[in-house]
């Protein structure tokens, strides 16, 4: 059973908001292992008990910072799984996914180039389950290994294309465009395989 995010999720305000965006810069440019409360308490220019009296640590900072995108990325999937179709429920996660990645990336470069921050998804989130959600809904019931090859290399491939350095300089509209493209191919040329088998 996954733990939920509730305790980490920020209440409406100003400061917790400022905290958040604080903490996402300095976790971007030192990683979230190379980042303390009395860091984020420095860039705010606050004491660290500020930081304290909203977030007791820095796990709670960290699963703040991802909720948002946790609980899209949950809706993505329910709305993946009430289609009827197996082409309309994989269609529903990449446009989906792609576009949060899009909209999202200075915090997927953090999401994916941490260790720290990937361990505390995994242990305090409810992102375990939630990405064996995404992954049966796009290989589908019975998968063949190739199939599941096909779409964590999909699925890893996306997080990658979001934020590296070599696509840094493409702009979202036409990021997005290759990244669903690529996606669709890829899955398209594993379905023949997929049936056969």
């Amino acid at each position: 059973m996954a733990t939920q995010l509730e305790p980490a999720v920020p209440r409406e305000g100003t400061g917790r908001k400022k905290l958040l965006a604080a903490a996402l810069d300095l976790f971007a440019e030192r990683g979230v292992s190379g980042t303390s409360l009395q860091m984020i308490a420095d860039a705010l220019g606050v004491t660290k008990a500020a930081v304290y009296y909203h977030y007791k640590t820095k796990d709670d900072i960290v699963l703040a910072v991802v909720s948002p995108a946790i609980e899209e990325l949950a809706a993505i999937a329910g709305e993946a799984e009430r289609k009827r179709s197996r082409t309309a429920q994989v269609e529903t996660v990449l446009v989906g996914i792609v576009d949060l990645i899009v909209r999202n990336r200075s915090l997927y470069a953090v999401l994916q180039g941490d260790l720290t921050a990937i361990h505390i998804l995994r242990e305090h989130g409810a992102f375990p389950e939630l990405s064996n959600r995404i992954l049966a809904l796009i290989v589908g019931p019975d998968p063949d290994p190739g199939t599941i090859v096909a779409a964590s290399i999909l699925l890893s491939g996306l997080h990658e294309a979001g934020f590296g350095p070599r696509v840094a300089g493409i702009g979202d509209e036409e990021l997005r465009g290759h990244m669903l493209d690529c996606a669709r191919r890829l899955l398209r040329h594993r379905r023949p395989s997929a049936a056969t088998a």
